[in-house]
């Protein structure tokens, strides 16, 4: 897993890229990115699989700002990212969510 940000020059923004290996999720088929910043909609953001069957995805997002997100692997298992920013605790289980902060 691994989270990538490039601040943008022109405006107060960051393109963040969000990797998961292939080594990770080797069985996977689809994985999708989930957050505050889709409203937790698990068809608005579908990670794209390489022909190496890492998945990727990238957003931008405002800058100074604060997202929970998480992974959703074939409609079923939910991981949080090793490389995230913080943890909190979810609204709506015993989980905790991955914290971006830009």
């Amino acid at each position: 897993m691994s989270i990538s940000k490039q601040y943008l020059k022109t405006k107060p923004a960051c393109k963040v890229t969000f990797k998961l290996t292939a080594q990770r999720l080797p069985a996977a088929t689809q994985v999708a990115l989930l957050g505050e910043f889709n409203n937790w909609d698990p068809e608005a953001l579908l990670m794209k699989k390489s022909k190496s069957g890492d998945f990727s995805a990238s957003i931008t997002l405002p800058k100074d700002s604060e997202f929970q997100f998480r992974y959703l692997v074939d409609g079923g298992t939910w991981l949080n990212d090793d490389e995230a920013d913080a943890y909190l605790p979810s609204r709506v289980s015993y989980d905790e969510n991955s914290v971006l902060k830009l």
